[in-house]
């Protein structure tokens, strides 16, 4: 009896071996039980048999996820292994189950095709999820890891599953785009409509700028010489691992850098003098940089009696009255 339903489902090879075995007992207790329901015969042993599958495949991919865990090396490696298995033994399950309930892989086609066009207009934000991850495992526009930024979302990539991935929050009400600590789940299909920024690929460093206004009555030209001395001591260390990194980058994409050194630019606000620091800094550093450069910089002007921090000022002209014996008018300029 359990070759002929074998025979029926169009299995062969091992997997009919292996039915042989001791799982048609199972599969004849289970169609008793059904059997007591008003199932029918043929319906029983596909019941029976999609039961014993994925008893076995839930089985097959807890012994292959140990596996992993014991031979992973570290987080990510541990972490991709274990989505390959997912995807591996989901995958082989639903062909599997295929063939049970279609009679045979030839039938899979036909089949897929028929299930797919009956639910393509009522799962369409499902169907878009799922090619959002197929695009994403394909192109890899990220990965896990990967700091992005996607319409109003920005944060580091923490998962990618099927329909979803996953983020740790970075800004929002939290300054220099540290961690918020909220996790936020994204559909794949987003990223099919939305542009997306990724602040590590390729090319790991971003540009990262320092406004520093100084009053018009400061020696900004000291003051820019000082600002140019720290900003090579601090971000100097950064510019060989970058050029190294652009030169790879730019294989790929058009990347295209003059100079990756720091600079200082000058501009004139209504404040004052505005100079700016320009130079290169990991994404995750870039707080931290921050505070290493304005301490040496509060330390530094601190030392000179003719540089000064500027401020938002308003400055008045009024008329003196003219003293009765004066002819000359004097402007009172008070601040």
């Amino acid at each position: 009896m359990v070759e002929s339903i074998i025979s029926k489902v169009g299995l062969a090879g091992p997997s009919a071996e292996l039915l042989l075995g001791q799982p048609p007992e199972l599969i004849r207790r289970v169609s008793e039980i059904f059997s007591h329901m008003g199932i029918s015969t043929s319906l029983q042993h596909k019941l029976a048999l999609s039961l014993m599958f994925v008893i076995l495949f839930i089985l097959l991919q807890i012994l292959l996820r140990r596996i992993v865990y014991r031979n992973a090396k570290d987080v990510r490696q541990h972490y991709y292994w274990s989505r390959t298995v997912t995807y591996g033994t989901t995958f082989l399950g639903l062909v599997i189950l295929g063939m049970v309930w279609i009679r045979g892989l030839q039938s899979f086609a036909t089949f897929f095709g028929l299930v797919s066009a009956g639910v393509a207009l009522s799962l369409r934000d499902i169907i878009a999820n799922l090619a959002g991850w197929m695009f994403i495992i394909l192109r890899q526009p990220f990965q896990v890891g990967d700091r992005i930024e996607i319409g109003a979302f920005r944060g580091d990539v923490i998962d990618v599953s099927l329909f979803q991935f996953t983020i740790l929050e970075i800004g929002n009400w939290v300054d220099a785009d540290q961690s918020t600590g909220r996790i936020i789940d994204i559909p794949n299909g987003l990223i099919m409509s939305q542009g997306l920024a990724n602040y590590t690929k390729g090319f790991e460093y971003i540009w990262h700028e320092i406004p520093i206004l100084v009053t018009f009555e400061s020696n900004w030209k000291k003051a820019k010489a000082i600002l140019d001395r720290i900003a090579h001591e601090k971000a100097e260390s950064l510019s060989p691992d970058a050029k190294n990194q652009l030169n790879a980058a730019a294989r790929k994409y058009m990347i295209f850098y003059r100079h990756l050194t720091p600079i200082v630019y000058t501009s004139v606000k209504d404040s004052g003098v505005m100079l700016t620091i320009r130079y290169m800094t990991k994404p995750r550093q870039r707080r931290t940089s921050t505070e290493a450069i304005w301490e040496a910089i509060l330390d530094a002007f601190a030392l000179e009696t003719d540089i000064e921090l500027a401020y938002p000022t308003t400055r008045f002209y009024t008329q003196a009255p003219l003293p009765p014996a004066s002819s000359t008018n004097q402007p009172t300029i008070i601040e």
